[in-house]
């Protein structure tokens, strides 16, 4: 998460990150120093951190590093972190899009202890609380539109789309009470993948990854954060991702309804249900076997009883729902 949650922020140890730290100091103007680090919490495939960042005449700005430092991710970093540079550098002019305004990136950690990336910080915070839920999923939707809508030279868009799962790569739950709904599932992607019209996605557009402002009753996006995975391919695969994100949030209603806010506010989807299906199973089923992985920093943002057994039990229902519907 490329932004500030305003949730249980933990003090950073100067030993963590010595030469990421002597890093970002040379990316500061004359002057300027890091008066103050904070750890941000809601993310797991990053380390996040808030920097409070001050100059001559008492002026003060904040910034935000993302570091990656699991191994996983550290092999990959220097696509995805370079990926998001650019993207950054692409989206900031435009202004269709709020997001961070790219500072400086060391992909490969040539002076970091690990690869890093250093932006703005985004006003706003991540909501994940049950109330509002439908409010925010609009305006996800409508923002959702605009990504989709983004007019990019064929020279800077970036690489087509990845699957994150497919047949033979399904982890079905050990004990379930429905095989045949897992079954059916899996049948839903055993061809090849429908024909498209590519546009920008995000892919990995979810609740975790906006930030907003605003009262509860009026919230407003502030800022869209994490595109380390920009890719271009079709509509339906953004829209099924978040779907799917809502879907162990708040219910699989609000994860089927998803879509239709997203034609409602004026998106294109793939008109034959069986298409749109498959995008909506491609992605559910990436969760499998009982999405624990996106549970765990969800809690740490306060959504304490989205405990493993309710969001295996909601990724079920969800698949259950899809086929009812488009099946």
């Amino acid at each position: 998460m490329g932004g500030d949650s305003d949730h249980g922020r933990s003090q950073e140890r100067a030993e963590d990150w010595a030469a990421t730290r002597a890093w970002v100091s040379g990316q500061l103007a004359e002057g300027e120093r890091i008066e103050g680090v904070e750890r941000l919490l809601g993310g797991w495939t990053s380390t996040m951190r808030r920097l409070r960042v001050t100059g001559p005449a008492g002026a003060e700005r904040t910034l935000v590093l993302r570091s990656f430092v699991q191994p996983f991710y550290v092999r990959h970093a220097a696509g995805l972190l370079t990926r998001e540079a650019r993207t950054l550098r692409l989206l900031a002019p435009a202004g269709v899009v709020p997001v961070a305004e790219f500072r400086a990136v060391d992909p490969d950690a040539e002076h970091c202890d690990h690869p890093s990336l250093l932006m703005s910080l985004l006003p706003g915070r991540v909501r994940l609380e049950q109330s509002g839920a439908g409010r925010r999923a609009a305006l996800l939707a409508d923002q959702l539109v605009r990504i989709h809508r983004l007019d990019v030279p064929e020279g800077e868009r970036p690489r087509a789309y990845q699957a994150w799962t497919a047949p033979d790569r399904v982890r079905l739950p050990g004990a379930t009470d429905r095989p045949a709904v897992w079954r059916r599932a899996v049948d839903v992607i055993r061809r090849d993948p429908p024909a498209h019209r590519a546009c920008f996605l995000h892919r990995d557009f979810h609740p975790g990854n906006v930030l907003f402002t605003g009262a509860a009753e009026e919230p407003r996006i502030s800022g869209v954060v994490d595109w380390v995975e920009t890719s271009w391919g079709p509509a339906d695969l953004d829209v099924a991702h978040c779907s799917t994100a809502l879907a162990l949030l708040h219910g699989p209603e609000e994860g089927l309804r998803f879509a239709d806010r997203y034609a409602a506010a004026g998106g294109r989807l793939a008109e034959d249900p069986a298409d749109h299906l498959y995008w909506r199973m491609l992605d559910a089923l990436a969760f499998a076997p009982d999405a624990e992985k996106v549970a765990v920093p969800w809690r740490e943002l306060g959504r304490t009883d989205l405990t493993a057994r309710v969001v295996a039990g909601r990724l079920e229902d969800y698949l259950e729902a899809l086929l009812r519907r488009y099946g």
